[in-house]
């Protein structure tokens, strides 16, 4: 599921009125959008990025050649 469901919001901010829901929402920094019946919508991973949980996505960095180490790996030195 990409969205949490109403008792996971409940959950997760310990309120069940969509006011108090949005209000916590805001205190913890989670992003949300509020839908045309005027409950909040909390993407899962939005929610677990702001809860730390998990990272956002990063451009992968390119690999780093470390010269002294290859030299003593391609010279047969160990240690």
């Amino acid at each position: 599921m990409l969205t949490l469901s109403p008792d996971e919001l409940a959950e997760i901010t310990g309120k069940t009125r969509k006011t108090s829901q949005v209000e916590i929402l805001r205190e913890l920094g989670i992003p949300f959008k509020i839908r045309p019946n005027g409950t909040p919508v909390v993407l899962r991973s939005a929610m677990e990025v702001a809860l730390g949980y998990a990272t956002k996505n990063e451009k992968p960095r390119s690999p780093t050649l470390r010269i002294p180490q290859a030299r003593r790996l391609l010279s047969g030195q160990t240690g």
